[in-house]
């Protein structure tokens, strides 16, 4: 068994003012997304000027935020939703969904996509390789918060985590750092390293992200509140990335239809 870190949350105190580690990852992936939107736009051929990025990156972090909160208050807590409406804007509270993220991300890109006067999914291929960063960033907030933890487990890389009893557990954390981020990333960097037909790289994302977060979910512990939803091992994160699976195919199987048209 390995000894959890038990890092303090907050990163920076001044007086009434602290900085959270959770909220220091979204800035690099932010700014990592933006670094490497940046390098991207170099190449030959790139849908858009480095500068364009930064507007790029402004979108993209609205969808984020607001995307992400507004799908983790429907997707996992909307019965409290309904109870207290004003939830939705208790962002100190904490909660966010990747799924509502993704949303919020689609939605923000095809209003770029309308100003750049660009193909909605050539834009959404050069973003693609771009999210793992932030996914992989946050899955280390989530790590440092002591949130989100596995199941228990015998494993020697187990851990025992504040708040979730005195059994050591996956640090589910660790794997999805290690699929969703880095992983992830490598599979989307060379894969876009070359030119590819469109929706292709959009396509990938989406299948590779929703086999990882499907795999990972069966050592991961079920929100407390919602458990299990059916067959008495699926959680909502797994039926989440089901359609999202299926969206990934679909785009794959057009993507290769179009390049050999």
């Amino acid at each position: 068994m390995l000894t959890y870190p038990d890092i303090d949350p907050v990163a920076i105190s001044l007086g009434p003012l602290k900085v959270h580690w959770y909220g220091l990852t979204y800035l690099v992936g932010f700014v990592g997304g933006w670094w490497l939107g940046r390098v991207r736009a170099r190449r030959p051929g790139a849908l858009m000027a480095p500068a364009q990025v930064d507007d790029l990156v402004f979108y993209v972090a609205l969808g984020v935020v607001l995307g992400g909160r507004i799908g983790y208050v429907l997707f996992y807590n909307f019965s409290a939703f309904l109870a207290e409406p004003l939830l939705l804007f208790k962002v100190w509270q904490g909660g966010m969904s990747f799924h509502g993220g993704l949303i919020g991300v689609m939605v923000a890109l095809w209003l770029y996509a309308r100003k750049l006067q660009a193909r909605y999914f050539a834009l959404v291929d050069f973003v693609a390789p771009l999210v793992p960063i932030g996914l992989g960033a946050g899955r280390i907030g989530n790590f440092i918060n002591g949130e989100l933890w596995g199941k228990v487990s015998d494993v020697p890389w187990a851990m025992v985590f504040p708040g979730a009893g005195p059994l050591p557990r996956h640090p589910n954390q660790l794997y999805e750092f290690l699929l969703e981020g880095v992983l992830l990333f490598a599979i989307l960097w060379l894969y876009s390293s070359r030119p590819r037909p469109v929706m292709a790289v959009s396509g990938l994302f989406a299948m590779c992200y929703a086999t990882f977060r499907f795999l990972v979910e069966f050592v991961r512990e079920p929100d407390a509140h919602l458990g299990y939803l059916a067959f008495g091992w699926m959680t909502m994160g797994q039926l989440l990335s089901l359609p999202l699976l299926a969206v990934g195919a679909v785009l794959m199987v057009l993507a290769v239809k179009r390049g050999k048209g």
